[in-house]
């Protein structure tokens, strides 16, 4: 008989180091920071669990990041982030970024990309073995 639960999808490891500019007015990390480390963290997930061929030839645009903050984080911090494929529809990607010190989740992210092709820039259908390397369940799963 078939189990019917599903693989969670594997969730990539990106740790962060927060420097001096990072830190704003009110002595902890700027909420903008958030959105600059996302970035990295999903494009190196990207490169981490994609072949090389696609690197070379999709690129990701971010089209939604909706961020919950829970805990200031400060200079000495120890910060971590997990990123995760949620589903991909279409060209559409969807990912959730859980920002960690130590067990604190302090901030998590959702966020929505679009794949483009690398040459003419619009918006290119995620190829089941792409989506398989992120979600190896089915590939397929529902995109913010």
């Amino acid at each position: 008989m078939k189990s019917s639960t599903k693989a969670s999808p594997p969730a990539f490891h990106h740790p962060i180091t927060i420097s001096p500019r990072e830190i704003d007015g009110m002595g902890h990390v700027n909420n903008t920071v958030y959105l600059q480390w996302v970035q990295e963290a999903v494009v190196r997930y990207w490169q981490h669990r994609s072949p090389s061929e696609a690197q070379a030839e999709l690129l990701w645009v971010a089209l939604k990041h909706e961020i919950t903050y829970r805990l200031p984080l400060f200079l000495e911090d120890k910060v971590e982030a997990w990123v995760t494929a949620t589903g991909t529809r279409g060209s559409r990607a969807s990912f959730e970024t859980l920002f960690k010190r130590g067990d604190d989740l302090v901030a998590e992210v959702r966020s929505s990309w679009c794949c483009v092709d690398s040459t003419t820039r619009r918006p290119r259908r995620i190829a089941s073995e792409i989506a398989r390397a992120f979600l190896p369940e089915d590939g397929e799963g529902p995109a913010r």
